[in-house]
């Protein structure tokens, strides 16, 4: 267990909306965080400003704020933080680990051309470093501002504990030397992010494994500035059902998709908690369950793959357990989109209370409540199918039978409908289809009797009439 204050974040790009594999990481940043008892931050990364937007920034707050992802400081904003980069940036000028460079974006194409032609990797040649420029007899042009690059060192190696992967060993000589500053003043990704996780005072670095070779640039920034180097631990990218990394294509990668297809957050929670991390045989658990087993050490080492089945599976399950009071606003809501005012002769408590067992999705639920709520009149196809002369007067002689009750119940209907049964010495089905035809528009109902208690008398009667006829 670590001895010192746990503090993770969650540090997105306002570029697009919160996908599902950045929805993961936040949930391992924050259950890290929450497991012993720390400290989850958010940032917001906004310095790619031709494409942060402020609707990306809305979109990222909105998914926390629906998988109940909450964080004890932020949002923090880089572009609100510019002064600061500087004056680090100065810093490491000062100590000689940083220089300004002048080579223009022609040169530094001719400079990787030439490389490739001779086999080697492309990367930046150091020709502004200060003992270069006077060697190469360099002089800062007068038509172009420069950047500020990082003095990476020439030699050894960087040596880090990966919480998920293990030792990595990265040569020294392998990383050329990054930018700092751009032109404008902006930091780079590498730059800003140890700027702002020593300030924030980061303990656990817990992000995807695209990450991986970034990390011992920024160690070398840490060192470079004295500073105490957190904890990484890189969890692995999600594959998409067609084994290739997860995509637009795929179907719902934004979080703020999934309440519209009718899944409850705590489905996609578990869900996403299991892709890449295990307890045990455990695939239902809890968001405080989660948080109680969560640890690095049980961490894939290899890419997860999405399956919208499994998720599905989860979502029927939530569904089943969710309280009749906290589904009945979701479906009237969705309801209310459709054109649909839920009438006092369907409760639409007893209707999604019928219903929630079969529905995988609010979508489900909603549409099958729909049938309840406001039945449709039945098609031609189905008229000409279930409504011939023999299925007419039985569904008179049903309505016959119903009218004196004086209870509108499912159970003294189920005796009616029996007893019609019995009289004509029918199966269930030869009368439960047509009934389902006449008085809902569709063939496919929960059980008859509880479906035509909730449908009402008035509703019930009127079309049995309409169809008997």
């Amino acid at each position: 267990m670590p001895t010192m204050t746990v503090r993770t974040r969650f540090a997105p790009s306002p570029t697009g909306y919160l996908h599902v594999g950045g929805a993961r990481t936040a949930l391992f940043s924050w259950a890290y965080a929450r497991h012993f008892g720390g400290q989850f931050i958010l940032r917001i990364e906004d310095t790619d400003l031709e494409r942060s937007t402020a609707a990306s920034v809305q979109a990222i707050l909105d998914g926390m704020h629906w998988l109940g992802l909450d964080w004890d400081e932020g949002p923090f904003y880089q572009m609100q933080r510019l002064d600061r980069y500087g004056e680090v940036a100065e810093q490491l000028l000062a100590q000689g680990d940083a220089y300004w460079c002048y080579a223009s974006r022609e040169e530094l194409e001719a400079m990787r051309e030439t490389q490739r032609a001779r086999g080697e990797k492309p990367r930046y040649d150091g020709r502004w470093r200060p003992e270069n420029v006077r060697h190469l007899g360099l002089s800062v042009p007068k038509d172009r501002p420069g950047v500020l690059r990082f003095r990476n060192p020439d030699e050894g190696e960087v040596v880090f504990k990966d919480l998920v992967k293990g030792e990595i060993h990265i040569a020294n000589r392998e990383l050329d030397d990054l930018v700092l500053l751009r032109a404008d003043g902006v930091p780079t990704y590498n730059f800003g992010v140890v700027v702002d996780d020593l300030d924030m005072q980061i303990s656990h670095v817990i992000r995807g494994d695209d990450h991986v070779n970034n990390t011992p640039r920024q160690i070398n920034i840490y060192r470079a500035l004295g500073a105490d180097i957190p904890h990484f631990g890189h969890v692995p990218m999600i594959l998409g059902p067609d084994g290739e990394r997860l995509s637009k294509r795929h179907g719902a990668v934004s979080v703020m998709q999934y309440p519209e297809d009718g899944f409850l957050p705590e489905a996609l929670l578990n869900y996403l908690a299991r892709l890449g991390w295990s307890h045990g045989n455990e695939e239902v658990f809890s968001l405080d369950q989660f948080v109680r087993w969560f640890d690095l050490a049980h961490v894939s080492h290899s890419p997860a793959q999405f399956n919208p089945e499994k998720l599905a599976w989860l979502n029927h399950h939530y569904l089943k357990e969710a309280s009749v009071d906290r589904l009945v606003p979701l479906v009237a809501a969705r309801l209310e989109r459709e054109g649909v005012t839920v009438g006092a002769s369907a409760p639409l408590a007893g209707v999604v209370g019928l219903l929630r067992e079969r529905a995988h999705t609010l979508i489900d639920l909603t549409s099958a409540a729909h049938l309840l709520v406001a039945p449709g009149e039945p098609s031609a196809e189905l008229v000409a199918q279930h409504l011939g002369e023999e299925s007419r007067a039985a569904l008179a002689q049903l309505r016959d039978a119903l009218a004196p009750l004086g209870d509108w119940s499912a159970p003294l209907i189920g005796e009616q409908f029996a007893a019609v049964l019995k009289s004509r010495a029918w199966k269930m089905p030869r009368l439960a289809m047509p009934v389902r035809a006449a008085v809902f528009g569709t063939t496919q109902t929960p059980s008859i009797d509880q479906s035509l208690a909730l449908a009402g008398r008035e509703h019930v009667l009127t079309r049995l009439d309409q169809y008997s006829r």
